[in-house]
C-alpha cells in the first residue's frame, strides 16, 4: 500500500440534485483523506458513459455514481434503473476500475417535505457506505 491518498471520481445525476448531492456529502465525510473529484450529469441514464470516460483516464482508483430514479407512475423507471446498474457493472468489469452505485429506485417516493428529508438523510448514509466500500476495495 502506498502513502498516496486514494483518488475517486464521484458522478452525480442532477435529477433531484437536492437529494442526490447528499450522497457526495456522506462520501467525502468518510473518505476525507482521499481526493474526490465531483462530476454532474443530467440524469441516471448518463452515468455509465461518464463512468466509463473517467475510468479510462487511469486517474481514479474507483468511480462512484449516485442517482435517484423515481417511480413516476409509469413503468419506465424500472428499465432506466436496470440499464444504469447493468451499465455501471459493465464499466467496472471492462476497465478493471471499481464502479460503485448509490443509485436508488424507491417505489413510494413522493415530492413532499417529509419524503425529501427521509431521502436526503438516506443518501448521506448511502454515501458513507460507498466511501467505506471504496476505501476497502482500493486498500486491497
Amino acid at each position: 500500500m502506498t502513502d498516496t491518498p486514494a483518488r475517486f471520481a464521484f458522478v452525480k445525476a442532477q435529477w433531484h440534485a437536492d437529494i442526490v448531492d447528499r450522497a457526495y456529502d456522506g462520501f467525502t465525510e468518510v473518505a476525507a483523506d482521499a481526493q474526490t473529484d465531483s462530476f454532474d450529469v443530467p440524469g441516471a441514464f448518463e452515468m455509465p458513459l461518464k463512468a466509463q470516460q473517467l475510468a479510462k483516464t487511469g486517474k481514479y482508483d474507483a468511480v462512484i455514481c449516485a442517482a435517484l430514479v423515481v417511480d413516476g407512475g409509469i413503468y419506465r423507471h424500472d428499465f432506466v434503473a436496470a440499464a444504469v446498474v447493468d451499465g455501471l457493472m459493465r464499466v467496472g468489469l471492462d476497465t478493471g476500475v471499481p464502479v460503485l452505485s448509490v443509485s436508488l429506485t424507491p417505489h413510494h417516493y413522493q415530492e413532499t417535505d417529509h419524503h425529501n428529508e427521509i431521502y436526503r438523510a438516506h443518501f448521506v448514509e448511502k454515501g458513507r457506505e460507498a466511501a467505506r466500500a471504496a476505501l476497502s476495495i482500493t486498500a486491497a
